[in-house]
């Protein structure tokens, strides 16, 4: 009888386990449902990874959409939208509902990536300038309306293609984002730049030029 006891407590406790990890892991997976599966998929929409309604129900199209986003961004594919998912499409894992500081941080994270592996090894006000790009986007109606919709947009930047997103940015990267973030911008409105000794798109050449900041030509 104290034999069944026991494992009728430890099944107890196992279920309780299950049906919390969800929530204390702040994770989207199929089948769950709320706000913040309807920002996944609002998020992969608009990014043309997902097809269907934004629902806020997680299903088989919203599971194969999370899957194709994490294979093009370097991701464990798995369908399961956790943290690092999450962060990639810039969404506050650990309380969506919630903005300011949790968000910001989630935003300079992001767009210190993108410097360190676009930027890394040019000039410090190089860095802010391939920044300040990222914003200048955000705030043009032709571009996707966040820092992640930006950097994800699908054939935006060649570091999002090739993995180089996903490595850890130095303290001058995240230096560089936050100046950007907080109102420097080198470029004076610029949305695109190129290094001309690599560049062989005959369009970006014929973009108004700005201004030259170490390798990079940046213009509008």
């Amino acid at each position: 009888m104290k034999k069944r006891s026991f494992f009728i407590i430890l099944l107890m406790i196992i279920l309780v386990a299950i049906s919390i990890y969800p929530v204390c892991f702040a994770i989207s997976r199929y089948g769950s449902r709320g706000n913040e599966v309807k920002q996944i998929q609002s998020k992969l929409r608009a990014w043309g990874y997902y097809t269907g309604s934004v629902d806020g129900i997680y299903g088989s199209k919203t599971f194969e959409a999370v899957k194709k986003f994490q294979k093009k961004n370097g991701l464990t594919v798995d369908g399961i939208a956790g943290t690092k998912t999450l962060n990639a499409l810039g969404i506050n894992s650990s309380n969506n509902s919630s903005g300011g500081s949790s968000s910001n941080n989630t935003d300079v994270n992001l767009l210190s990536k993108l410097v360190y592996a676009e930027a890394r090894g040019e000039p410090y006000k190089g860095m802010v300038a391939v920044a300040s790009t990222v914003l200048n986007r955000v705030s043009d109606s032709r571009f996707p309306n966040s820092i992640a919709g930006v950097i994800y947009q699908s054939g935006a930047y060649t570091c999002v293609s090739d993995g180089q997103i996903n490595l850890t940015p130095d303290s001058q990267a995240k230096k560089a984002a936050q100046d950007a973030i907080n109102g420097w911008d080198p470029t004076s409105g610029c949305v695109y730049y190129f290094n001309p000794s690599t560049a062989t798109s005959a369009w970006i050449w014929s973009r108004p030029q700005v201004i030259t900041i170490g390798k990079h030509i940046f213009c509008k």
